[in-house]
């Protein structure tokens, strides 16, 4: 695959970082534990979205947009990055939250809707949960053309085959780093929400025959109906690209057994997982995505799903600031944990 033909905004200028956690794997027992620092990648506090948004904001320019129009939660780190790189090229942003759990978005709240604000949006739309968020973005976008403006909409978490394609080339990346740390990595474990992580790992890896497993550890979805999805942007990823589809059934993995509730309510699993990773390796998670997704690594190890001396990277995809509305969550039972 030749990715370089596509239009590309550079935010990081360099790779992240491949890093050991000993003091972490030595209290798990088991595989030896390492992570992929997508949490220092370039913009606002960093994330994996900031990978997707390199291609996407490239694509918004190119089309001559003067604003960037965006979906998710109401804590989405997506919805900060987006604002954030708007902010870097000199173009407004406006946000539609989705408020997925009732009564959950306050204008006041910490974390990543103080960065909204912060920021600067120049208008945020909260609406319930369930609804046409398309179609209330394409409203936004009307109203924008109105004016005499021109909107990008960007899907939420920048989940479409574009944004997917950062995910292909950080796989690129990943093999290019473990081979000069000669790491033959046993298996890789990512968060799964709106895909485009996920699927574009797995493309990445298939088209390259890497012969490693990602299981993707779902924050929202059950499993059968996320995978389907994954497949099917994995392999939409694949085409956009120039490589043939047809990643297998069995190179898509996800584990939905750590969700709890609901999306983005605490777990004592999560709350766990948070500590162990700053206490251990000095590494903040957030209590959305990274924590949940943590909680399933750290479950699989104790469930023996990993031989002792496997090598398992984890792929921190950011999303600290989210942590700060979320204190009483993550520091529960904190001076036990």
């Amino acid at each position: 695959m030749h990715l370089a033909r596509f239009p590309r905004r550079r935010y990081t200028p360099y790779w992240t970082p491949i890093e050991p956690m000993p003091f972490l794997s030595a209290a798990l027992g088991g595989p030896e534990l390492w992570i992929k620092r997508d949490d220092m990648l370039g913009l606002a506090s960093g994330g994996n979205k900031t990978r997707k948004l390199e291609f996407l904001v490239a694509d918004a320019l190119a089309q001559g947009a003067d604003t960037l129009i965006t979906v998710g939660a109401v804590q989405s780190n997506h919805c900060r990055l987006t604002l954030a790189a708007a902010r870097r090229e000199g173009l407004e942003c406006q946000l539609v939250l989705e408020e997925r759990v009732p009564g959950s978005y306050s204008a006041d709240a910490s974390g990543n809707n103080l960065l909204f604000r912060l920021l600067g949006a120049e208008r945020v739309e909260v609406v319930p949960g369930g609804g046409d968020l398309a179609a209330t973005m394409q409203g936004l976008a009307n109203d924008l053309a109105a004016q005499g403006r021109t909107a990008y909409v960007i899907p939420g978490g920048g989940s479409n085959a574009l944004g997917a394609l950062g995910y292909v080339a950080c796989a690129d990346e990943v093999l290019a780093q473990t081979f000069d740390l000669s790491l033959a990595l046993d298996h890789v474990v990512v968060s799964s929400g709106s895909g485009g992580t996920h699927a574009g790992l797995v493309a990445g890896f298939h088209a390259a025959q890497a012969g490693l497993p990602v299981t993707g550890i779902s924050v929202r979805a059950e499993r059968v109906a996320q995978e389907t999805k994954i497949r099917a942007l994995a392999d939409d990823a694949l085409r956009l690209a120039g490589a043939a589809p047809g990643v297998p059934s069995e190179a898509v993995v996800v584990d939905d057994a750590y969700v709890g509730p609901g999306y983005s309510l605490p777990t004592d699993a999560m709350a766990e997982a948070v500590r162990l990773f700053a206490r251990h390796e000095g590494i903040l998670l957030d209590p959305v995505y990274t924590g949940k997704t943590a909680a399933g690594l750290i479950g699989l190890v104790r469930q023996g799903r990993f031989e002792p001396g496997e090598r398992v990277l984890f792929v921190h995809t950011g999303g600290s600031p989210a942590l700060y509305a979320y204190q009483d969550d993550v520091l529960a039972g904190a001076h036990g944990g």
